[in-house]
């Protein structure tokens, strides 16, 4: 424990001390002085900050200095009543603030009591009781702008954070404000009680106790009874003036001083008016002109200099800023920024800022969010956020889409047309010709006129935002596998620590490290199997990783254990797959290839060999294609990864499959054989 932290204990163990312990009129007084010290301490640091999170501890301490204000009371008031003696300072407070007229200082601390009970706590209290409200209502709508930022690619995930803690810390300040501003108005209450208890009991305890005549005894505690009263009342008075700055004290670039003077005197012209309204108060008035002229003088002259000022501003604001951007650009922090990369990053001409602004009614920022919920759900993969941008060195109307700084795919839109597909046939619409950029097929741009045709003739008529939205999803499902790292395995293993412990206590750090785990999980995303069910994945992975360390048998033994999945995920709701099955002259011929060696299997396929099994698969999927089927290769579990190894290349969006990998349930229909000469 820290000497500061020590010392904090220690005082709060003196407050409490000093209600049951008599002090002597000495330490009274230190204490006393020391209470309005800490008090004008608070009054300047809430004058001086520029958000009321920025003095968060104020709640607490303004119950602290409750307590430590009335703790004094008692102790004065013991002092008083037993002794007829608290200390210099109060005395001091009673007769010389007073004038020695003791009815003054019975009518200043009336005044005190009123200005502090019935306007600084009461317009504080009801002004803490709106802002706890206002800012409880105003936080659903505040997460909603983190995300939405956040999704567009305007903040990062640490900024979300940051914002999200402060939207919350906000809540708990204005709330805790809110009980808080109940102990100023309590012990304003309590001051009268104390000082009416003080007056009338003391002149008791003087008469009949000590034996003073009536009058002593009134003149004796009713000035000790005042200055005790006017010695509490300031500091509590400095505090609930804080109070009030606090709660009242909007989020701002400056401190109370540097707004009062930029936003109440921030204006020249109208200092003017003041100081002729001034000038023509003392001309047509009794009152002298010697009075309100030296303020008219003072107001024409600052008026002027601040005209001059601003005249000249905007030159030395442009040197600021220009020199500040140089700093900036100096700076090693902003270097080190340079150097990150976006996941996913949507870049765009400034002719689709509409496709992004929400004024002119573009809604691709919330497509991008339902883009995000839809792919977590279909790849079991937390999608980064996607960075939206313009880019000038883009053609207007041109878009482009990069995953981890490289250009992967781009497009380009015609924001007041429509793309059109063709069902086949004949092709009657007009349009401008182009390709349908997410599964490449000839399409047109049509117009709004011809729009309704087409849609009769059986064309797919598309906006150009489901156009980008598409493309996008399309690119993200896709590379899926790029953007799974080892520290986005960490997230997902964490998360399903939560519900199975025990299974990733099997699984991990040994036998398989998390690099591993993520490489079987990025080869599962790169052949379009979910990982969603992470669990069933993680069993055969502890079940398996036993026997081998190989990540290409581990992810076929993963992919078996998905067979459910998969065989659902190709066949539908008919219960049939279509399959090209691969001949066992071709599976033989593969399985001879397999080279083993210390750090596993690979193929050493003759190229000739390799050729002839790509012309037959071009050859059959043209013959399927034409009988409007998407066709699933189909071999045996021993070579699946490597007829895999052979297609991906020139046929990734044709999935490859094993007789393991299906459910017994499934009809199998063969509809093509892949074999060799």
């Amino acid at each position: 424990m820290q000497y500061r932290d020590i010392g904090i204990l220690a005082a709060v163990i003196m407050i409490v001390a000093m209600l049951v312990i008599p002090l002597p009129p000495w330490l009274l007084s230190f204490l006393i002085i020391i209470n309005i010290t800490i008090a004008l301490m608070i009054l300047l640091t809430s004058m001086n900050m520029q958000e009321a999170l920025q003095f968060s501890i104020f709640p607490t301490l303004l119950l602290l200095m409750t307590v430590f204000r009335l703790g004094l009371n008692i102790s004065t008031t013991r002092a008083i009543l037993s002794e007829a003696d608290a200390g210099g300072v109060v005395d001091t407070f009673g007769s010389f603030v007073t004038g020695g007229n003791i009815v003054v200082g019975l009518v200043i601390f009336a005044i005190l009591v009123i200005i502090q009970f019935l306007v600084i706590t009461k317009g504080a209290e009801r002004v803490s009781e709106v802002a706890a409200r206002f800012t409880l209502d105003a936080m659903p709508g505040k997460q909603m702008s983190i995300d939405a930022d956040l999704n567009a690619g305007m903040i990062s995930e640490m900024d979300a954070r940051v914002r999200r803690e402060k939207v919350s810390n906000e809540a708990d300040f204005y709330g805790a404000m809110d009980g808080a501003t109940k102990f100023v108005k309590g012990d304003a209450i309590a001051g009268i009680i104390i000082v009416i208890i003080n007056l009338l009991v003391g002149m008791i305890v003087g008469i009949v106790q000590m034996g003073l005549p009536f009058g002593e005894a009134a003149a004796v505690f009713t000035r000790l009874t005042v200055g005790d009263g006017i010695v509490s009342q300031i500091p509590a008075l400095l505090i609930s003036t804080a109070t009030g700055i606090v709660v009242t004290r909007a989020a701002s670039e400056g401190n109370l001083g540097a707004d009062i003077t930029k936003q109440l005197l921030g204006q020249p012209k109208l200092l003017y008016v003041a100081a002729v309204t001034l000038f023509l108060l003392g001309v047509f008035t009794p009152i002298h002109i010697m009075l309100p002229l030296p303020i008219s003088i003072a107001l024409a002259t600052g008026a002027f200099m601040m005209t001059r000022r601003v005249e000249e501003d905007p030159e030395e604001l442009l040197e600021i800023e220009e020199e500040e951007k140089t700093d900036e650009l100096k700076s090693p922090e902003n270097i080190v920024n340079l150097l990150n990369i976006d996941p996913i990053e949507f870049e765009f001409g400034y002719g689709l800022i509409p496709l992004v602004d929400a004024t002119q009614g573009g809604d691709l920022l919330d497509r991008v969010v339902m883009i995000r919920r839809q792919l977590a759900i279909e790849l079991g993969l937390v999608i980064p956020v996607v960075r939206i941008r313009d880019n000038i060195q883009l053609q207007p109307n041109e878009y482009r889409i990069k995953i981890k700084g490289n250009e992967l795919a781009k497009g380009e839109l015609l924001l007041d047309h429509y793309l059109a597909m063709s069902p086949g046939g004949e092709d009657s619409i007009e349009g401008i010709e182009t390709i349908e950029p997410s599964f490449g097929l000839p399409a047109k741009w049509i117009s709004e006129a011809v729009k309704e045709d087409a849609e009769i003739q059986g064309y797919t008529v598309v906006d150009p935002p489901s156009v980008v939205s598409t493309h996008l999803t399309e690119v993200i499902r896709a590379h899926a596998a790029d953007l799974l790292g080892r520290q986005e395995t960490k997230q997902l293993i964490d998360h399903v620590q939560e519900t199975y412990p025990i299974l990733v206590e099997e699984l991990t750090p040994t036998p398989l490290s998390i690099g591993e785990i993520q490489k079987v999980l990025a080869k599962l995303l790169s052949e379009q199997v979910s990982i969603r069910n992470l669990p069933i994945i993680f069993e055969a992975l502890a079940d398996y990783s036993k026997y081998t360390s190989d990540v290409d048998v581990l992810t076929e033994y993963a992919r078996q254990a998905l067979a459910r999945q998969i065989t659902n995920q190709y066949a539908g709701d008919s219960g049939a797959l279509k399959v090209l099955t691969v001949s066992g002259k071709v599976e033989k011929t593969i399985a001879d290839s397999i080279q083993q060696t210390e750090q596993g299997n690979f193929l050493s396929l003759d190229p000739s060999i390799s050729q002839q099994i790509l012309e037959s698969i071009s050859q059959e999927v043209e013959r399927v294609a034409l009988m409007n089927q998407s066709p699933v290769i189909l071999s045996s579990p021993a070579i699946r990864m490597y007829v895999r190894q052979i297609t991906e290349r020139y046929f990734p969006q044709i999935p490859v499959l094993s007789y393991n990998e299906l459910e017994a349930s499934v009809e199998v229909q063969s509809v093509g054989v892949v074999n060799i000469a």
